[in-house]
């Protein structure tokens, strides 16, 4: 920042040297004087070197920016890095998207431009208004006096352009969360004929958006409009002054009896005074979408812990597990499935209700869910990650006996490719790929609904190799499916009111 306002300082204070040079050369030519040998070549220097600093503030402006988003940007990738499993998921994933791609770029140009503009607004007026003063400190009170006015309407409009931008930020993210989510669950919405409405839904998104753009734009021109009326009025005010006294019409104390290079002299500054309120006036909007992008952004990744709901009976509970076999945790949406199943894993912080599972920890556990791990690649890739190494042969097996090799939206087969993630993929087949993993494993496994997303099919043959697999190692699912829990050997039942009951 030292060095950008170093620059801009300098740049202002060439460009006025030039003014003044220009006013005196021309003045002398139109009198018809003489003019120093000296004097154009200074003209020429000070309007390059006025050029030359220029071009360097708006470079390091430009790096400063740069510089600032990037570190943002990683910055919020650690803290994501950070963040227990149960609070990253609770994270919208259009929120995450535009907090990594947009937010750093507007926090940027708030904290650099904007507030170069802000320090700018005091230095450039103030060594302009020294200058003027050499001529007439007349004309430099005149300028003076109108700057009250332009920041009373910075205050009135800055209030307005906040409020629209952070309708502006909230469409934005309303837009791009149900995008995000539309492309997640695009084979399902494909599958369903629904294009056309889900399609009319995001116009509606993008309409909303657009309109609060343009308001956010429309105060923002409206802002830098009033800035130049005031400096046209004032230098128009000025003229009409210097020519009244060249005229010998009026006497104004400050305006009457100046040579032209003078009054040329205070014309060509004027405007110099203006020019910082004008480059403020167009980084106001910069100044509102940069305030709402970092609060988006702390709410984001500011917010604190997704807490998990209390539930003493986990405590309590003490089942010892057999070497293999089917156990079925059972219960009511909110009764404690899904975190007893996340403690088991080590995912989740609390006891371990489950003498001997200690055991299991790090890489013996095979999780199966709809938000299991699916690398960028080939579905082959996806089956084998983290398998060791597998034949072709069995991969087809793994993957034919849970319908993956039959599915539509998947026609290569083994070697169909997924984006990153599973972008591209629906719930229900990132739950089938995190089945034929774990069969190819040979861990035990922890499966979290591992029926929930599937048709009929494919939910029994997802039960058929749940209960091969329990006749060799240990198999604990979380499950509403009341076929899957009829056939576990061990059923636990959670209830509401913290109460378990444990079948065999």
């Amino acid at each position: 920042m030292r060095r950008l306002l170093t620059l801009q300082i300098s740049r202002t204070a060439l460009r006025l040297g030039f003014a003044a040079t220009a006013a005196m050369a021309a003045g002398r030519l139109v009198m018809g004087e003489p003019v120093a040998s000296w004097l154009v070549p200074l003209v020429i220097a000070l309007l390059l070197a006025a050029c030359v600093a220029g071009f360097a503030a708006d470079r390091a402006q430009a790096s400063a920016e740069a510089a600032v988003s990037i570190g943002l940007r990683e910055l919020a990738g650690k803290r994501l890095g950070e963040m227990p499993a149960r609070r990253l998921q609770a994270l919208s994933v259009g929120g995450v998207i535009i907090s990594m791609q947009r937010h750093p770029e507007a926090v940027a140009a708030l904290v650099v431009g904007h507030r170069a503009a802000s320090a700018m607004m005091a230095a450039g007026p103030l060594l302009a208004a020294v200058t003027l003063f050499l001529v007439s400190w007349q004309a430099a009170l005149l300028v003076i006096c109108l700057t009250p006015v332009m920041i009373l309407f910075f205050t009135l409009i800055g209030d307005a352009i906040r409020r629209r931008a952070d309708a502006q930020e909230r469409a934005f993210g309303r837009l791009a969360g149900q995008f995000a989510d539309r492309i997640r669950t695009l084979p399902t919405i494909l599958a369903n004929h629904a294009m056309a409405g889900e399609e009319a839904k995001l116009a509606r998104r993008l309409e909303a958006y657009a309109d609060n753009t343009m308001g956010v734009l429309r105060i923002a021109f409206a802002n830098a409009g009033i800035i130049d009326f005031f400096a046209s009025l004032s230098i128009a005010i000025l003229a009409v002054f210097l020519g009244l006294g060249h005229l010998k019409l009026a006497m104004i104390p400050g305006f009457s009896y100046l040579e032209l290079w003078q009054s040329l002299f205070i014309l060509m500054i004027a405007p110099e005074y203006f020019a910082p309120f004008r480059r403020f006036s167009e980084q106001y909007h910069a100044k509102a979408e940069g305030l709402a992008a970092a609060d988006a952004l702390d709410r984001l990744l500011g917010i604190g812990p997704v807490a998990a709901r209390a539930l003493p009976a986990l405590d309590r509970l003490s089942v010892t597990l057999p070497a293999h076999g089917l156990i079925a945790i059972v219960g009511p949406s909110g009764s404690g499935k899904s975190t007893l199943l996340r403690r088991l894993a080590g995912l989740e912080p609390g006891a371990i209700p489950m003498p001997g599972f200690n055991r299991l920890a790090g890489g013996e556990i095979a999780w199966v869910s709809t938000d299991a791990y699916v690398p960028e690649g080939t579905l082959a890739e996806a089956i084998s990650w983290n398998a060791g190494a597998v034949g072709r042969a069995r991969l087809e097996d793994a993957a034919g006996v849970i319908g993956l090799l039959d599915d539509a939206l998947l026609p290569a087969g083994l070697d169909a490719r997924l984006d990153r993630g599973g972008a591209n993929l629906s719930g229900g087949q990132r739950l089938r790929i995190a089945v034929a993993r774990a069969q190819l494993s040979g861990r035990t496994v922890l499966a979290d609904e591992p029926t929930a997303k599937l048709d009929r099919e494919t939910a029994e043959a997802v039960r058929r190799v749940l209960l091969e697999m329990s006749g060799t190692r240990l198999v604990v699912v979380a499950t509403h499916d009341r076929d899957l829990a009829a056939a576990a050997d061990l059923t636990v039942e959670l209830t509401d009111d913290n109460a378990i009951e444990v079948a065999a």
